[in-house]
């Protein structure tokens, strides 16, 4: 199984960044960076809900409802072609509001830090994203006959590169853990900016995640 950032560098990931891009306003260069930062974040929130049961079930009832079957993807010209309707924007939010709860705030600062936006240009990106991801999970679950909790996790963490990254899934574990309140927003971002005066640590992590 590929990974989720493989799907950012396919074709349709171009199709993805350049819509997203076009219906929210934002620079293209850095759509792509806010994407390539908030996917891995929104799968590892995915993957660290589902491992409840009541988190599993809720996922799972979201990827195998009609909405986000999957769908999506086969019409993204429409989808981005009038500019992308209230509704999709709705969804993102709700998606968002439940996949990060209370982090919410802290996640779009801290990537809006790292990619040179405000925090509101993050949300709107993610809003518009977020409904594209569940119809790629959508998709994979129907490929791969996902039906369990195991199943759902072995999933995630596939498209998160499985056990190859500890240390980029450690960096995804502290930006969840960002309260919002500024503090922990700022430390984060410090080490995601190159301020972090460990040898190796994030900094030296970041290039493979993020590509820079």
């Amino acid at each position: 199984m590929s990974g989720i950032l493989d799907l950012l560098n396919s074709d349709v990931g171009k199709t993805i960044i350049s819509g997203v891009s076009g219906s929210t306003g934002t620079d293209q260069s850095k759509t792509n960076s806010v994407l390539t930062m908030a996917l891995p974040v929104l799968m590892k929130a995915m993957e660290r809900n589902a491992s409840t049961d009541e988190g599993a079930q809720n996922l799972m009832g979201a990827i195998n409802s009609s909405k986000h079957d999957g769908s999506i993807l086969n019409n993204l010209s429409g989808l981005f072609g009038g500019g992308v309707d209230d509704e999709v924007k709705n969804d993102g939010d709700k998606i968002l509001g439940h996949i990060l709860g209370s982090k919410k705030e802290g996640v779009e600062q801290v990537i809006g830090q790292k990619a040179g936006l405000d925090s509101g240009s993050v949300a709107n990106i993610l809003k518009v994203a977020a409904p594209i991801l569940m119809g790629v999970l959508g998709k994979q679950a129907r490929q791969n006959n996902v039906s369990s909790q195991n199943d759902l996790g072995g999933m995630l963490s596939g498209l998160l590169g499985g056990n190859d990254t500890k240390n980029e899934q450690s960096f995804l574990e502290s930006i969840l853990d960002t309260d919002g309140d500024g503090s922990v927003v700022d430390d984060v971002a410090g080490m995601v900016l190159g301020g972090s005066k460990k040898k190796g640590g994030l900094g030296g992590l970041l290039g493979g995640l993020f590509g820079k």
